[in-house]
């Protein structure tokens, strides 16, 4: 994945723009991609700025709600600087000017999408680990270890955003290329990694609950992490997939000539704004019919780790 040399790339392909956008049709799905990118962004925005609020000053905090914190962060910084980006897009296009916010806001986007996809692992592997190994999990499980963990993704995403930027000429106008591919190949072996442990624990908790020798019932926080899980795999990873291609590798420009980076940004917009909706969607369902609940409730309610008829007795 390379989220922090698109803006070289982008210098050195822009002249050839209109080769790969030789008509007015990929213009204009461009803008309309632009367009939609800002209005999913601003309701992603308002959704997990909810999230936030909530979790950070009106609930108590226990494992998974810490990381559902930082992921909801992680996605609101990716919003916001997307709306900017895709603002800047619209009023460039609209009055013919050059606003230069690429290499930093690039930067950003680097640092969000990494955060973001370490947290969704992060829960799952925190999930499949108190499952596989629960007596542990209760009895030895450092008490904070959420919150250690996250400050560490953090710390490790902007680590390589920063030197990735740096090595890429994004902060400074000195580019490295040899420096630029081989912190981007690291970034990428990150992202697999992440994506492996997101994966696999994934599966591992669909075995153990369907597959096991002892049933075990589906919670509400299975079906919350297991709807996150799958909205980031449908929408969110082709982000990351693109820039790596797009970047070391050249062939999609031949078979995608239009507008592929505005439809992957706006496919991980959508995985961010589905993040929130998710929540208050499995907190509001029971029994097959919608209640109406404040916000808090069901958002308590979709971190739920008690089987329905337990938590109801």
């Amino acid at each position: 994945m390379d989220l922090a040399t698109f803006a070289w790339r982008t210098n050195n392909t822009g002249v050839n723009e209109s080769y790969y956008n030789p008509n007015l049709t990929c213009k204009t799905m461009s803008q309309t991609l632009n367009i939609l990118t800002v209005t999913i962004a601003l309701v992603g925005l308002v959704g997990n700025a909810i999230v936030l609020w909530l979790l950070g000053f009106h609930m108590h905090r226990n494992a998974f709600s810490v990381y559902i914190l930082n992921l909801a962060g992680a996605d609101f910084l990716f919003l916001c600087f997307q709306t900017v980006y895709s603002l800047r897009n619209i009023i460039a296009h609209i009055h013919n000017t050059h606003i230069g916010l690429d290499k930093y806001l690039r930067i950003v986007f680097n640092f969000a999408y990494l955060s973001g996809l370490s947290m969704i692992s992060a829960i799952s592997a925190e999930r499949c680990l108190s499952v596989v190994w629960p007596i542990w999990y209760r009895c030895r499980r450092p008490r904070h270890t959420s919150t250690v963990m996250c400050a560490l993704l953090w710390a490790l995403s902007l680590l390589l955003s920063l030197l990735e930027g740096m090595a890429c000429g994004l902060l400074y106008d000195v580019f490295d290329y040899r420096g630029c591919e081989k912190l981007d190949f690291i970034t990428f072996a990150w992202l697999i990694v992440l994506v492996v442990i997101l994966s696999g624990s994934t599966l591992t908790l669909l075995v153990r609950i369907f597959c096991g020798s002892r049933r075990m019932p589906v919670t509400r926080l299975y079906v919350t992490i297991a709807f996150t899980v799958l909205v980031f795999l449908l929408f969110g990873l082709s982000y990351g997939i693109y820039w790596f291609f797009i970047l070391w590798i050249w062939w999609p420009l031949d078979i995608f000539p239009c507008s592929i980076y505005s439809i992957t940004t706006f496919l991980s917009c959508v995985n961010s704004c589905a993040n929130p909706i998710i929540y208050f969607l499995v907190g509001s369902i029971r029994h097959c019919r919608f209640q109406r609940q404040t916000l808090k409730m069901l958002l308590q309610r979709a971190m739920q780790d008690t089987p329905e008829e337990e938590n109801e007795g």
